[in-house]
């Protein structure tokens, strides 16, 4: 008997030491069926609403695609042969529809192998820029709407590295174009590359602390390759396809035409570079240029942001968000801070905002001071704009109309931005003169379009608002109990013509356009649904109170075999949110209308192998007046999964010795500190996640305290470090190539490490190439694969507590 114990303990110690060479798996037929069909077409429709452009794409990358070149620089991934983001998302086909018509024409002239992205209307919206991606490079291509036919503007010769390949003229002949300079020089090959010296880094004793952020700068090797890539020359070409030279090469960011099309903001990156933030903050200039490449003026100049003061609501000194005022012909509007960018100083108004008229010489005026953190402005007339502040310490949100004429201003909204049930939605607008989305006004009415959320149910509206009043008046409000109405765009408020789009639990979501005057509704798409095998899946929303009283819910899926009586294994899937106050916490934002769509992560695809799944279940983590929500986050957590799991178990549905919690990125992390500090759960799956917040020290999610401010809490949300307290199996997933902010690789890696050291059982996956989120169709289908296995062994054929012990025991003797 002893020699059995040993041999048996010979043979758990090298299956569960050993590591494992697997070849991509794929995930069972009942799962597959799902996971692997074809997307229905993304859509893009004019303004008026007059034409269609359909865009078909495949679900999945390949991991062969995945392995093409990449470099990491500055927050930028950028396959260097082709010179466009090697992350970028492509489309291989197009049809286009009039929307009146039931069928849509496919566009002839597409390039072979199509793999198309950054489509761009033109002003007057006959056609669409686009770019096609070669095994070479990029290249420029148009699509003329009424003839439903594409034509190549260029060769492959365009940098679509940075913001803003692609621009066009008011006169719809032509546009500017991003591409490379004729004087690039060759890349440098880091990993073979050898040093001429060390690499230094100073702190002159200012504080920058700055998130922990991936795909940075890190030797003069790096600087080198980032300029390189960066650098473009700017070509005015003719829809033709005539290349003229505009602007000679520089690290170029952004191209703005101004409303009127006259000139041309054009900004560019500068030098000194950074290792600890990304390009967005490195030096730049902005300077404007009439349309024929003479530069007028420089308008804005920014140092190297590396260094703010502490918060979420820093910020930097000097002017930002600049941008061309939409109502005007050619007028920039920028904001600055009035407390040195400090959400410490005590200030009555943070932020100031400013114009300046063309030609950019005069005084600039201040039209407008925000009590908070300006965040943007909805231009309307001469005399009438929204503008918009928040305050994330306080999640609020301010709603100012000004007449930005003489600086007039009042006070429309101000509400908690997470209290969704109070939400007047947002402003509605549409095309002006210059092409240039502005507020629709009737008179002295603006139109509101809301999401609808209240105690009762999603029923998403349309108001009128008075201006000289304040008052509202409801013009229209969805009335669907069975199915789910989302408001998309308002095509002619004259008309009450309105984009809506309609889905149910079991009908594909497909677009309308509904007349609020004449109440009809007219059908535009007809896409089938892909997902046949979920028709009759019992779906429905859930709603349970946490021990505190504070109301939960979460959508709950019952399983295709589901037979009434039955106890069946459950996966609970979750993300948990930070709120200032229970009241938000507590409101319904699911719909149990909502069409049941198994995307690449979701735990869906588990009711085909009869488990019970509650999805998207609430996770608040509540901190009220001085107390921040982090402060009491362990305790939350686990009354949230108490909570969840016995809302379904008084049901009786579920086994609840087989119970598997799982969550991506912070629901990874979620997923970890349940299994450290509760025995609530059977197993867990924790894909991309952090786990050591003390490699994150300068802030993480919501937290914006530091490390060394609250390092009690730091430690304590740490499943790291109560990795001596996990006795439950976990399965961590990662990608190799994570680019998220905290969430390096090394954190799964470590982790394993000390769990494994520790005797816990764990694996862990390391899907190459991957980020943050995974796109490759071999990665995906071997992650589906990974956890049925997982579930199946921890979970749906876990040994019941009694019948461990007695083996335990039996062993023993």
């Amino acid at each position: 008997m002893k020699f059995l114990i040993k041999v048996l303990v010979c043979c758990f110690l090298v299956s569960g030491n050993a590591q494992q060479s697997l070849t991509y798996q794929q995930p069972s037929e009942e799962i597959l069926e799902l996971a692997d069909v074809e997307l229905a077409p993304g859509v893009q429709i004019d303004s008026k609403g007059e034409h269609m452009v359909l865009l078909y794409r495949n679900q999945y990358k390949s991991i062969e695609e995945l392995s093409e070149t990449e470099l990491r620089l500055a927050g930028l991934r950028i396959n260097p042969v082709t010179n466009i983001g090697s992350r970028t998302n492509y489309y291989t086909n197009l049809k286009v529809k009039k929307i009146k018509d039931k069928e849509a024409t496919q566009v002839s002239g597409l390039p072979k192998n199509a793999r198309l992205s950054g489509f761009s209307w033109s002003p007057d919206e006959t056609m669409i820029a686009c770019l096609n991606t070669t095994t070479k490079g990029v290249e420029v291509w148009v699509l003329d709407i009424a003839q439903a036919k594409v034509t190549k503007l260029t060769d492959a010769n365009v940098n679509a590295n940075m913001r803003s390949t692609i621009s066009w003229f008011k006169d719809n002949k032509h546009l500017l174009v991003k591409m490379l300079p004729s004087d690039r020089k060759d890349l440098i090959d880091t990993a073979t590359a050898v040093p001429t010296g060390p690499t230094v880094s100073i702190s002159d004793g200012a504080k920058a602390q700055n998130r922990t952020y991936q795909d940075l700068l890190k030797t003069p090797n790096d600087e080198f390759n980032f300029e390189q890539l960066a650098r473009s020359e700017i070509k005015k070409v003719s829809i033709t396809g005539t290349v003229e030279d505009f602007l000679g090469a520089d690290m170029y960011r952004g191209v703005s035409f101004s409303p009127d099309g006259n000139y041309i903001m054009v900004t560019k990156v500068k030098r000194p570079f950074s290792y600890i933030v990304t390009y967005t903050r490195f030096p730049y200039e902005s300077i404007i240029y009439d349309v024929n490449g003479k530069m007028i003026k420089s308008v804005n100049d920014v140092p190297l942001d590396e260094v703010r003061p502490k918060g979420f609501m820093a910020t930097r000194m000097g002017k930002r968000s600049m941008q061309w005022r939409g109502d005007k012909p050619a007028t920039l509007v920028w904001a600055e801070a009035l407390d040195n960018g400090d959400p410490e100083i005590k200030v009555d108004y943070r932020d100031v905002v400013y114009q300046l008229d063309a030609p950019f010489n005069g005084k600039p005026k201040e039209i407008l001071k925000t009590k908070q953190r300006f965040s943007g402005i909805q231009w309307g007339n001469e005399n009438n704009a929204i503008a918009f502040d928040y305050w994330w310490n306080t999640r609020n949100l301010k709603t100012y109309l000004f007449n930005p004429s003489n600086g007039d201003s009042k006070i429309i909204s101000d509400r908690n931005y997470q209290d969704v049930y109070s939400d007047p939605g947002n402003f509605i607008t549409s095309k002006n003169e210059y092409g240039r989305y502005t507020l629709t006004m009737n008179g002295n009415k603006l139109y509101l379009m809301g999401d609808g959320y209240s105690e009762k149910g999603q029923f998403p509206f349309i108001d009128e608002y008075n201006i000289n009043s304040g008052k509202t008046n409801r013009l229209y409000q969805s009335e669907y109990t069975d199915k789910l109405e989302s408001l998309y765009d308002a095509i002619d408020m004259k008309k009450g013509e309105i984009l809506v789009r309609i889905e149910s639990k079991t009908e594909y979501p497909n677009y309308y356009i509904r007349n609020i005057k004449k109440d009809n509704l007219t059908p535009i798409t007809a896409f089938e649904n892909p997902f046949k095998s979920l028709e009759n899946v019992d779906k429905r929303v859930i709603s349970y109170k946490r021990d505190d009283g504070l109301d939960l819910e979460g959508t709950l899926y019952l399983p295709l075999d589901y037979k009434e009586g039955e106890k069946y294994p459950m996966i609970l899937w979750a993300y948990p949110r930070e709120y200032k106050d229970k009241a938000s916490a507590s409101q319904s934002t699911s719909n149990p209308n909502e069409f049941v769509y198994p995307y690449w992560g979701s735990p869906i695809y588990w009711v085909t192998k009869g488990y019970v799944v509650l999805d998207d279940a609430a996770f608040p983590i509540v901190g009220e007046g001085e107390e921040e929500p982090n402060d009491s986050f362990r305790t939350q957590l686990v009354a949230n999964g108490k909570a969840a799991i016995d809302a379904v178990d008084n049901l009786g549905y579920i086994d609840r010795d087989k119970v598997a919690v799982g969550g991506h990125s912070y629901g990874a992390f979620m997923t970890a500190n349940l299994l450290s500090h509760s025995d609530l759960f059977a197993a867990g799956i924790a894909r991309s996640g952090a786990y050591n917040r003390t490699l994150t020290p300068f802030g993480f999610q919501s937290e914006e305290r530091s490390y060394w401010e609250a390092p009690e809490i730091y430690y304590n949300m740490s499943p790291f470090m109560h990795a001596d307290k996990m006795k439950t199996p976990l399965l961590l997933i990662h990608g190799v190539a994570d680019n998220n902010s905290g969430t390096y690789p090394l954190q799964s890696e470590r982790y394993f490490n000390a769990l494994k050291g520790l005797g816990a059982p764990v694996r862990l996956v390391m899907l190459p190439k991957e980020s943050h989120g995974y796109r490759a169709k071999e990665s995906i289908m071997h992650m589906l694969w990974e956890q049925d296995q997982w579930l199946e062994k921890h979970v749906k054929n876990r040994k019941k507590k009694e019948e461990k012990i007695e083996k335990a025991e039996m062993i023993k003797d």
